[in-house]
């Protein structure tokens, strides 16, 4: 089993609860055990997964959202 990992990446796209919902579901559609935090105002999501960084911001991105670090 992999360990966890924490990503904090910044997310330019998201405004709304749907943001929220789709960004968490991508995620933990390829690791049902993520832990995904989503802050709005900053454009901000933290992320405890097994998966590495890249993918991470692979499935944000293919949800339609600019990851910019």
């Amino acid at each position: 089993m992999s360990s966890t990992q924490h990503h904090q990446l910044t997310v330019k796209g998201m405004s709304c609860q749907h943001c929220v919902k789709a960004v968490t579901r991508a995620i933990q559609d390829k690791d049902p055990q993520a832990g995904v935090e989503v802050t709005l105002p900053e454009g901000k999501v933290s992320v405890a997964t097994s998966l590495d960084r890249n993918t991470v911001a692979a499935l944000i991105t293919e949800e339609g959202y600019e990851v910019l670090s």
